[in-house]
């Protein structure tokens, strides 16, 4: 067992010396040993709670990781912090809350790891926001951590298929649609989702677990295992164990993090076909590490990024069909053997993502990952937008997608509510741009995501023959011409807040380009007339949100970031 000298660790300030017997009493009161006092001491945060099926797993998992930790010579320190759940956050209010969880959970963890002077970090979560919100503090506190991501849902059966909780989603527009029994609903409700895990498609939670891995934080193949299965305890333990060898040899998260690292992890998204909203998330991570890399950064890789993997919901197969196929780690294998990749990252696991992959066997027999040298497509699942309707830009998720451009008349909603009251009357005209404007990060405040709108379209068979375009976001799940994080948001003055209904507006995801076809001069004489609009939320954290909060394109963060640190917490 490694031998630690806590001179030069953090948890010196609250376990070494006379000078610090209460602060030992406490340990003493927990059943601490004098000797297990003397070990550095590991926090093991947790987003686990009864929330959804996401998070359900988390704690036992955490607990499992205090053996590694412990063989390893540390003593683990469990904690959890909290998650608000897209799908049951979706569709009203309560989503304005999601996106500011990923900042609360980011802030929540490092003020746990600073308010105890914990040495490392092995982090829990299961569903969309508290995934980057981990990685996030991982990489503000820069102590030696590892991610783990408790595992997708295993997929539910309906009529002889595979289906998720966005086949739930759409239904609700069949029935909207009247092409669908209110039965038909209720008997899909209770099979789509089985059991334990996050989504199972390549929705934001499955998209950043692999992002843990490509970016060098998860251990390798670890992130796709399915929750119910009994090797996530296995993982657990590893993760734990592995973090001290991370101590022992000084290894830290902006050590694995750098701007080659964040290239890997946005090649990643592409290639799976991941969520938008990993242009969200890479940009808000590598600003805790001091690393300039935008929207338009994120957008450069995906333009040249092959699409490889067969994932829901552009295309047919779930995460554990991705498991079975060989994992994160079996796309990465194909990417790296035509240069898509940087082999040279460090990882976790103290050797190069190259390393790690040339122990990984091509398998030319599944069916999920296509060889990169012939992808699905040939350019990446996600792709970045720019022009007179977005200057800050835009992301739109064409995975599966038959229509690559768009051009149509606008109609025009302040708020989501409005948008899907009109979709359940039947009451949007093929051939429309929908907008949905106020709903970015400051706007908002929260910045939603627009599933309950999308999937509902989608079920009425509109999915492809209206465009949706919003200053908000899209789930993962989100499928059809959907273009999210319109920059600059309604709220700050941005073109989207000059539309006017019947304004024609052109899309056109192969150039990347998103304008609004109304002359100069005319947008001139509305914004003369435009005035900011108040939201509903005049207090709390969703004020302080929107008050703190930077554009989308930068990853909506709320704090200057590494490149105003005068201090890191891991040196103290």
């Amino acid at each position: 067992m490694t031998q630690f000298d806590k001179s030069k660790l953090p948890s010196r300030h609250v376990s070494v010396g006379p000078e610090r017997a209460p602060h030992r009493s406490y340990y003493y009161a927990m059943g601490l040993t004098e000797e297990e006092i003397g070990r550095p001491f590991v926090a093991v945060a947790s987003a686990g709670n009864d929330s959804a099926p996401c998070n359900t797993t988390l704690d036992a998992q955490a607990d499992a990781c205090r053996r590694g930790v412990e063989q390893g010579g540390g003593m683990p320190r469990r904690f959890n912090t909290i998650t608000v759940t897209d799908g049951i956050a979706m569709g009203h209010q309560g989503m304005k809350s999601s996106l500011v969880s990923r900042e609360v959970i980011a802030d929540s963890v490092e003020l746990s790891v600073r308010g105890h002077c914990y040495d490392a970090l092995v982090a829990f979560a299961g569903c969309d926001k508290s995934l980057p919100g981990m990685m996030m503090a991982m990489l503000r506190l820069n102590v030696p951590a590892i991610f783990v991501y408790g595992g997708s849902i295993l997929p539910g059966r309906f009529d002889q298929r595979d289906v998720t909780v966005v086949d739930v989603f759409e239904i609700v527009g069949q029935y909207a649609a009247g092409t669908c029994p209110i039965e038909r609903v209720h008997a899909l409700e209770k099979v789509a989702c089985p059991g334990h895990g996050a989504c199972g498609g390549q929705f934001t939670a499955n998209t950043m677990a692999c992002v843990g891995e490509a970016i060098g934080l998860s251990l390798p193949n670890s992130n796709m295992v399915p929750a119910p299965y009994t090797s996530r305890e296995q993982i657990a333990v590893a993760a734990g164990a592995q973090v001290m060898e991370l101590l022992a040899a000084n290894i830290r998260p902006r050590d694995i993090c750098t701007r080659d690292a964040f290239e890997n992890a946005a090649r990643i998204v592409a290639a799976t076909g991941g969520s938008t909203n990993g242009a969200l998330h890479l940009p808000a991570m590598a600003h805790e590490a001091g690393i300039a890399f935008d929207l338009f950064d994120v957008a450069e890789i995906f333009k040249t990024t092959p699409y490889i993997a067969d994932l829901k919901p552009g295309g047919q197969y779930v995460a554990k069909d991705m498991y079975d196929a060989g994992g994160v780690y079996m796309a990465m294998k194909t990417l790296m053997a035509e240069g898509f990749l940087h082999g040279d990252c460090l990882t976790v696991t103290g050797r190069t993502l190259g390393e790690n992959i040339e122990r990984v066997t091509w398998n030319p027999d599944q069916k999920v990952i296509y060889d990169a040298r012939t992808p699905i497509t040939p350019t990446g699942g996600v792709v970045g937008l720019k022009g007179s309707l977005a200057p800050d830009g835009a992301i739109v998720k064409v995975a599966g997608m038959h229509r690559l451009t768009f051009e149509g008349p606008a109609r025009v909603f302040d708020c989501e509510e409005d948008c899907f009251a009109a979709v359940e009357k039947r009451d949007i005209a093929e051939g429309s741009v929908i907008v949905i404007r106020y709903e970015g990060p400051k706007g908002g405040p929260g910045m939603r995501e627009m599933l309950s709108t999308t999937a509902a379209l989608y079920g009425q068979g509109m999915g492809e023959k209206v465009a949706l375009i919003t200053d908000g976001r899209f789930s993962g799940a989100t499928r059809g011409f959907c273009i999210g994080h319109v920059g600059p948001e309604a709220a700050d003055g941005g073109p989207i807040a000059l539309i006017e209904n019947g304004d024609p507006i052109r899309i056109d995801a192969e150039a990347g380009t998103i304008d609004l076809l109304v002359d100069p001069n005319i947008l001139a004489d509305r914004r003369s007339h435009w005035q900011p609009r108040a939201n509903d939320y005049q207090a709390g954290a969703l004020w302080r949100y929107a008050r703190n909060v930077g554009p989308a394109s930068k990853g909506a963060v709320t704090h200057p970031g590494a490149a105003a640190e005068t201090h890191v917490y891991a040196d103290i």
